[in-house]
């Protein structure tokens, strides 16, 4: 697992059931979801996530098509959840990224992505806006 690998504490559950149990009853900084668990549809747990006041950060990995995880972020926005997704087979490095700046996210700092050697954040983009 690349997030254990990282250093971060990692739960791992297999139903919608369980995530739906281990997101009321614990504290997470970010959760990876698979939109399509063995018993139901991610988007269930999306609502969970919704309804227990989650502040932190959501990142769908799934196998679906391009159009099901937009309609998937599309309806965490409406949520008010910020989702980000990675398509299967996984980026571990673009996972990385996402898990790295976490903390910085949540400190309100600004996000700094690096691919070899290059850095870009956003704040160019704060600029033009």
């Amino acid at each position: 697992m690349a997030a254990k690998q990282a250093g971060h504490a990692v739960t791992v559950v297999a139903t919608c059931n369980d995530a739906i149990r281990e997101v009321r009853n614990k504290r997470f900084d970010c959760v990876t979801l698979d939109l399509m668990l063995e018993d139901g549809d991610g988007t269930d747990v999306l609502k969970a996530i919704a309804d227990s006041r989650f502040a932190g950060s959501v990142i769908v990995i799934s196998g679906m098509d391009a159009a099901r995880r937009i309609a998937a972020r599309l309806y965490a926005r409406s949520l008010g959840i910020d989702l980000q997704s990675l398509p299967k087979p996984v980026d571990l490095a673009a996972l990385r990224i996402f898990l790295a700046n976490l903390g910085k996210t949540a400190l309100g700092l600004p996000v700094v992505h690096t691919w070899g050697g290059v850095a870009a954040d956003g704040v160019a983009a704060k600029h033009r806006s």
